[in-house]
């Protein structure tokens, strides 16, 4: 009886000191009213959420107990009873109504306070910061972002407990501040600016599903739309080179590396194709990794090499002329000098595709390397030096190679007539499965090689005219007809002359490719499904997730 009389008790005097407050004209005069609010802080729960609402709303009159009544309601924000809890958090806004200097040091409050493990209390939460964020925006993302960097320097015993905040936040960006960004973000390009800065401030301590979420959310900005200048889009590609540690030197031990470089430079291609240089890939790829790449781990290879056709199709001619011969260098490995069983078709696919495309920018570097004349007034031509030794060998292995694709091709349908009696014959669902995917191989198969003789054919000429178009659809990629082809499209060699569609390639008219995953990059999702709680990877948290492409080898 005698703790009920003291809490009602307690409630009265909070009811008699805001009721003088409220009726006060010079507020400032009743200080020790405020003060009995704060101290009334350490009742009852009652007490307590009464004077959560309370210190709050006669806040800004009290300049000077600010500290104290900001002490008091963070205490209330741990307090043992829910109640409290949620009806303190609830308050907290309040603080920056008419004292805005505040709103920061709320906001990191808030944000540690993401943790809450009662749904109503998180939810009070994210109401409290949503009110914040409209309210200052530019101040309360600054103030939340501080949360992402690393979390190595935090004074506190408990890392993990900082490790979760960090995830709790930027769960809390991505689910309910980037979905609003057309919201929010207003002034829109000074705040698409801060926000593009604060990202790339907290990029240095990143996994592999942290840097793609970024990644899109800055590729959905108005300020990197289609319509962006391209010094825009160079911008996302120097985001993207600083992840992939292209500064560093390559290790080909690094696994880690080369799955981010992989995965990197797909991600950059899109914006190769929008007019950003791709010197610094194409130079790494050249002087770091080419040179070792026969001890690079096998399951890489063909991924990388994948990557490199793609990446040739944008080089500017200054980086074809650096590239090209390391693509030289690597092809010839691959294509032998006899006829060997064992050989790998799709990345010599890779290779021809990357020879043309960077030979039909640059084509006179290819004089010295394969023996061509190829005349453009230049003294890089190299007119009065003997190359016919290099052409000779070079046109050799073509030859071989594409002996080799004719058998592998005629092999490959008559296989075709295996798979249709085994279709035929198949009775579950899991049997007709894996009669499928052998008749997908077999035709991926033909495609390349179809391919490794459309592009084959015209390198035997003494001056090739070199395929810098879309015509060749690489097998790996889905191809669709364009119903009306573009002048932009329109084939044309490097002489200038129009070259008619190979129907050895299987493409016939002009055809657009899909990426390998289309607009969002299916690497990406594989090799980093979503975020989770936990952090892997081989560099701690700027490690990179995932399997990677997980192709294989194989013969295609």
């Amino acid at each position: 009886m005698a703790g009920a009389a003291d809490d009602s008790s307690d409630i009265e005097k909070l009811y008699e000191f805001g009721e003088r407050l409220n009726e006060a004209k010079d507020k400032s005069q009743n200080k020790s009213d405020y003060e009995g609010i704060i101290a009334a802080a350490n009742g009852s729960v009652k007490a307590k959420q009464l004077a959560a609402q309370m210190i709050p709303k006669f806040f800004k009159f009290f300049p000077e107990l600010s500290d104290r009544a900001l002490d008091r309601q963070m205490d209330l924000c741990v307090d043992e009873d829910i109640a409290v809890r949620v009806q303190t958090i609830r308050g907290l806004p309040l603080f920056c109504k008419d004292t805005p200097e505040h709103l920061e040091k709320i906001v990191d409050v808030l944000a540690q306070l993401l943790i809450a493990g009662e749904n109503k209390e998180r939810d009070a939460v994210h109401k409290a910061l949503m009110s914040l964020l409209r309210q200052d925006v530019k101040t309360s993302l600054t103030a939340l972002f501080k949360h992402l960097g690393s979390t190595e320097d935090r004074n506190s015993e408990d890392g993990s407990a900082w490790e979760s905040i960090r995830d709790k936040v930027l769960y809390f960006i991505r689910d309910k501040v980037f979905p609003l960004k057309e919201e929010l973000l207003k002034p829109k390009d000074e705040m698409e600016r801060h926000i593009t800065n604060l990202v790339k401030q907290n990029l240095h301590d990143v996994t592999g599903a942290e840097f793609i979420l970024f990644m899109d959310f800055l590729k959905s900005l108005s300020l990197f739309g289609q319509n962006a200048p391209v010094e825009r889009v160079q911008e996302l590609v120097e985001i993207i080179e600083g992840q992939t540690d292209l500064d560093a030197q390559f290790d080909v031990s690094d696994v880690d590396h080369i799955l981010r470089f992989i995965s990197c430079l797909e991600m950059a291609l899109p914006f190769f194709k929008r007019g950003a240089s791709s010197n610094k890939f194409v130079s790494y790829l050249a002087k770091q990794i080419i040179p070792v790449f026969d001890k690079i781990p096998e399951e890489r290879k063909l991924d990388l090499l994948k990557n490199l056709a793609d990446c040739s199709l944008y080089a500017k001619p200054q980086d074809s002329r650096l590239l090209l011969p390391s693509v030289v260098q690597l092809l010839k490995i691959y294509m032998v000098r006899r006829k060997i069983e064992e050989i790998n078709f799709t990345c010599i696919e890779c290779l021809l595709y990357a020879l043309h495309h960077l030979a039909s920018k640059t084509p006179n570097v290819t004089n010295s390397l394969c023996g061509y004349k190829i005349v453009t007034g230049q003294p890089s031509d190299r007119l009065g030096e003997d190359f016919s030794e290099q052409y000779k060998d070079f046109t050799e292995r073509l030859s071989i190679i594409e002996d080799l694709a004719k058998a592998m091709n005629k092999k490959l349908t008559q296989g075709m007539a295996e798979h249709n009696k085994a279709m035929t014959a198949a009775k579950t669902e899991e049997e007709k499965e894996a009669v499928k995917k052998q008749k997908q191989n077999a035709t991926a198969g033909q495609r390349t090689c179809n391919n490794i003789l459309a592009m084959a054919q015209p390198l035997h000429s003494k001056a090739p005219s070199f395929i810098g178009d879309q015509k060749i659809s690489l097998s790996w990629k889905e191809v669709t007809k364009v119903a009306v082809p573009s002048a932009s499209a329109t084939a044309t060699t490097t002489t200038g002359k129009k070259r008619a569609a190979n129907p050895a390639n299987g493409s016939g008219t002009n055809a657009t490719k899909k990426g390998r995953g289309g607009v969002q990059n299916q690497l990406v999702n594989r090799a980093f499904e979503g975020l989770s709680g936990a952090t892997t990877g081989g560099r701690g948290r700027g490690g990179w997730r995932g399997r990677g492409r997980g192709r294989g080898r194989g013969r295609f």
